[in-house]
């Protein structure tokens, strides 16, 4: 049987289009209305080198196939937010609660559940080798309204890193969220340091964070002192555009949240996600 070639040039053109727009479609996906970058895939981004000096092996718990991830909507930030965040807007009744992501996940757990009986969502910056250990805490943060960040793979002093051992700490933990959740979140916070230097935003930036988030309101949990020193000193810090680091792994911190959430209602105030803060 005769093949009418104009007939297959045309068919092969119309192929050749559709296959063109659909990788166009999935390239762009959901990046519109969204004041930042979108949030790239890690498979995009080429891969850390591998250091002999890395202070701890690359863990291998990491399901090498991820859940089906929790749909979330960051909402677009404001046009005039910092590279470093420190506090959001002083003109709103909101306030954001963050949590250092690491620690027993029945005291995590415990915790996630005290802020959504009092309707208040946290920010979790989450140390990757924790989600090793943990990798169901990824999905069960999302479920609960919560947002994830990165807070590097070791918990290290990443500051006194070179740059590659910097963005390796970066890289992992990110690496480690985009399986798990299908993102690499939005935030990056430093370890062990309040603030970044520019050798360590410039490595956020090369992951893929355009912000770090900061604080401004530190009641040094993590030292233990009893839940109502903890409630005591968020209490007193605390204000409108507030950023408060907490830590997840410690007893004390989940004693004192109940008190700390509602002396935050009887301030006018509401804790709310670092995007929603500074959205």
């Amino acid at each position: 049987m005769s093949v009418d070639r104009r007939s297959v040039l045309r068919s092969t053109a119309r192929l050749a289009a559709l296959s063109a727009a659909g990788g166009f479609a999935a390239a762009c996906g959901s990046s519109a209305g969204n004041t930042d970058p979108a949030e790239p895939s890690m498979a995009a981004r080429s891969q850390p080198s591998h250091l002999a000096e890395s202070a701890a092996p690359s863990p291998t718990a990491v399901p090498s196939a991820a859940p089906s991830p929790t749909a979330f909507a960051l909402p677009p930030l404001a046009a005039n937010t910092p590279q470093e965040v420190v506090t959001g807007p002083r003109t709103r009744s909101q306030l954001a609660l963050t949590f250092h992501g690491q620690g027993d996940p029945a005291i995590a757990e415990a915790l996630l559940k005290t802020a959504e009986q009092h309707g208040a969502r946290l920010t979790v910056l989450v140390v990757g080798s924790w989600l090793d250990q943990q990798p169901q805490m990824a999905q069960r943060i999302l479920a609960g309204g919560h947002e994830l960040g990165n807070h590097t793979q070791n918990h290290l002093d990443i500051s006194s890193m070179r740059p590659q051992q910097a963005h390796d700490e970066i890289a992992q933990c990110a690496e480690r969220l985009q399986r798990l959740t299908g993102s690499i979140g939005r935030w990056f916070r430093p370890s062990a340091a309040q603030y970044a230097n520019a050798m360590v935003k410039e490595q956020a930036r090369q992951v893929g964070y355009q912000h770090v988030l900061s604080f401004d309101v530190d009641p040094h949990d993590y030292a233990d002192p009893g839940a109502d020193a903890v409630t005591q000193r968020v209490l007193k810090s605390a204000a409108a555009g507030s950023v408060v680091a907490l830590h997840m792994g410690h007893p004390g911190t989940v004693q004192a949240l109940p008190a700390i959430l509602d002396g935050l209602t009887a301030k006018g105030l509401h804790a709310v996600t670092a995007s929603e803060l500074c959205a």
